[in-house]
């Protein structure tokens, strides 16, 4: 029997080191970049992910011939099979090398269904899908009756990295390219990406789905992205859903957003948040991830949450069933409106069993902190320019193009230690008032010692 056992052992032990060098697939999500350089260690597989680029390029340019494809399919089927982490790769949002992550997950993932282009290339896996940083956002939101994207901007104006963002994106979507009446989409998108990827999402994404009882406060969260330049056409034309599709499928990027969206946005009646991931927090995080590419969403009054894109299905033939589909992934999607409301009230979904974050002070208080430690605050932190982007100024006030692409500016001044006083902050007046009251308590006390005495 013990001969038995051990032979056992030793037969299932030689079937799984076999089974495992030949398909060593990761117990975790690789990044791409990673996979890629091991890949690249190996000759034979480098020239495979070459080839797999070269069937890419050409199927850009014009759809592949079916020989042409059927090889390219081959070759796709060899390199998974030789190196399957490559298959199980994936990337992280808002990193320096995103761009480079997407591109290897695209290319060895040659002529995706529907079904393929679903599957979000992002990995989620580390994150709280409950987002605790949301949390605290919207929790810093319930305050009685108050225009709460104006908190919200008075909140983003106090902390000096999402005020200076905010008026960079703002300045590259109401400036006008040089000889023409038009802004620069490609400049004013880019900028948009870095707000919402380098700012805190307390603070960006509470800018964003601020909830609004009026339309005053309504007309402000809309023109947060500034849409005259970000979201709608400047002559006010709409393209067709489909064809907005088609060209972001074409960039690694917009396509990567877009499958993030439509994996972590998919709407299900059998949860209680009505999306399939049973998670508000991706779906919100999705969401703004499209802000910023040509598949850009917005609200589309001041007077509802509802949001659209800026398309429509006109002329979509035979497509008409699948152009409206994608338009009411965004106008009738029950988990992306239960998930920007849970904005405005957290406490209608079920409660995550995760602790909540500890309260974090104010920017400013952290800055008496650190100075008092010897440490730099935060916001002296400069914000890093690409080689190919030209340096903007880092405040709006001086622009005076603002008014014709009706930018409602976050706040009018900038809160620091001399401006705490200014009508708006109310800071002043409430240390006067205490400073006040304490003279009148030690006055009191005096006089009583006098009379006691």
């Amino acid at each position: 029997m013990i001969l038995l056992g051990t032979v056992l052992v030793l037969f299932f032990s030689g079937v799984l080191e076999s089974s495992a060098s030949i398909y060593p697939l990761p117990s975790s999500p690789t990044d791409c970049v990673e996979a890629h350089r091991v890949c690249s260690a190996d000759p034979q597989c480098q020239a495979l992910y070459r080839g797999l680029e070269l069937c890419a390029d050409d199927a850009e340019v014009s759809p592949l011939v079916e020989q042409v494809a059927a090889e390219c399919l081959e070759r796709q089927d060899a390199l998974l099979a030789k190196h399957p982490a490559l298959l199980m790769c994936k990337c992280h949002r808002g990193l320096r090398r995103e761009e480079q992550c997407l591109h290897i997950y695209w290319r060895v993932r040659l002529q995706p269904g529907e079904d393929e282009l679903e599957i979000s290339p992002y990995d989620d896996t580390q994150m709280d899908t409950r987002m605790a940083s949301l949390v605290a956002a919207s929790t810093f939101l319930q305050l009685d009756s108050e225009n709460q994207c104006l908190k919200a901007a008075q909140d983003c104006s106090l902390f000096e990295k999402c005020s200076s963002l905010r008026s960079e994106y703002v300045l590259a979507c109401t400036k006008m390219t040089a000889g023409s009446t038009r802004c620069n989409q490609h400049k004013c998108h880019r900028t948009l990406r870095r707000f919402l990827e380098r700012v805190p999402e307390e603070y960006s994404l509470g800018v964003l789905f601020c909830p609004c009882t009026n339309t005053l406060c309504g007309e402000r969260r809309r023109k947060t992205i500034v849409p005259s330049c970000s979201y709608e056409d400047m002559e006010g034309h709409q393209a067709n859903c489909l064809h907005l599709q088609s060209f972001c499928r074409r960039d690694d990027l917009c396509r990567s957003r877009l499958a993030d969206f439509l994996n972590n946005c998919q709407p299900s009646p059998v949860t209680t948040s009505s999306c399939l991931k049973d998670s508000a927090g991706l779906c919100l995080r999705a969401y703004a991830g499209l802000i910023g590419t040509i598949m850009t969403p917005n609200y589309i009054s001041n007077s509802s949450a509802d949001v659209s894109l800026w398309c429509n299905c006109e002329g979509s033939g035979n497509q008409w069933q699948e152009c409206l589909r994608l338009q009411r992934m965004f106008t009738h999607n029950p988990c992306l409106r239960n998930s920007i409301s849970w904005m405005g009230s957290p406490g209608s979904l079920p409660v995550d069993i995760t602790p909540a974050p500890a309260p974090r002070p104010s920017p400013l208080v952290q800055e008496d902190e650190q100075l008092l430690n010897n440490h730099l605050p935060e916001h002296n932190v400069r914000v890093e320019e690409s080689e190919e982007e030209e340096e903007l100024p880092k405040t709006v006030e001086d622009n005076n193009e603002g008014d014709q692409f009706g930018v409602i500016p976050l706040y009018s001044e900038r809160a620091t230690v001399s401006t705490l006083g200014s009508p708006g902050t109310g800071a002043t007046g409430s240390v006067h008032s205490s400073s006040a009251a304490t003279t009148i308590l030690l006055v009191l006390l005096l006089s009583a010692s006098v009379s006691w005495g």
